[in-house]
């Protein structure tokens, strides 16, 4: 089975107060972005028993990590027993960049092994699994964008398009771990609730809609807070970190000229 697990960017994200279980309670919007991951995931063509893993294009920062695919088949396993599978994963999202690769990689592992398994779990037992694996993970059940709330799990169906327009993601190669970009930020009141983005016009968006990440990653990573500055520059309607960072996105009206300083950075552009 061939599945491709799609990137997602924040339209804007919010820090609103921290948990007593060591989370934080966000807002903030979701929408799929064209940017994928490649998975192959089948049954086994012989007796060994378990999973096994390969893993080629862009490498984890560090090898020691566990691939979050296999913390899902290790999440599936715990409901039902399991024939031996393979995974292979083809890697082209940027690692540690706010794009939700690994998020979109575990729950497309959940789908597909309960496609192989002949759809045993209902969506309320895979949303459950998902979001025991992490935050943005239950988003990527979902093709449409989503309003993301508590810690990110409690998910609210949005009527927001970005049809027509222009995306093109931007990654200088900087990693940030979530630890690190929420080190530097303080919680504070909500100022808009992103409800209204569906009701907005984007051209207003620069004046209202921020991710709170921005000041504590751009004064980190200067380059980052240029590199905005340029993608508005070229003609952005909207630019924006994505997640806890580093990569950045601009929406635009149409396909831009990228000058050298931008298209050395563009990792993906397409029309949504």
């Amino acid at each position: 089975m061939i599945l491709f697990s799609p990137a997602k960017i924040n339209l804007g994200l919010q820090i609103l107060s921290l948990r007593s279980d060591g989370f934080h309670d966000i807002q903030t919007i979701m929408h799929h972005a064209g940017l994928c991951d490649i998975m192959e995931i089948r049954k086994s063509g012989d007796d060994r028993e378990g999973l096994t893993f390969s893993q080629t294009g862009i490498e984890l920062e560090s090898a020691d990590k566990k691939n979050l695919c296999i913390s899902a088949w290790e999440t599936f396993r715990e409901e039902v027993s399991l024939p031996p599978l393979e995974i292979h994963l083809h890697k082209q999202i940027p690692v540690g960049a706010g794009l939700g690769g690994g998020s979109s990689n575990a729950t497309h592992t959940l789908l597909a092994i309960n496609r192989i398994m002949g759809d045993p779990m209902p969506d309320a037992v895979l949303y459950r699994m998902a979001s025991s694996i992490g935050s943005d993970c239950p988003f990527f059940l979902y093709d449409t964008a989503m309003l993301a709330e508590g810690r990110g799990e409690i998910l609210t169906p949005l009527e927001l398009s970005l049809k027509g327009l222009y995306l093109v993601i931007f990654h200088t190669g900087i990693h940030i771990s979530t630890a690190e970009a929420y080190a530097g930020t303080r919680p504070a009141p909500m100022r808009i609730d992103l409800r209204e983005l569906q009701h907005l016009s984007i051209h207003k968006w620069k004046e209202v809609v921020t991710n709170d990440f921005e000041d504590s990653v751009f004064s980190q990573h200067a380059v980052l807070g240029d590199l905005k500055s340029a993608i508005y520059r070229k003609g952005a309607l909207y630019a924006s970190l994505s997640g806890s960072g580093s990569a950045l996105y601009g929406l635009f009206q149409e396909k831009p000229d990228l000058p050298d300083q931008l298209r050395q950075y563009a990792v993906w552009k397409g029309k949504l």
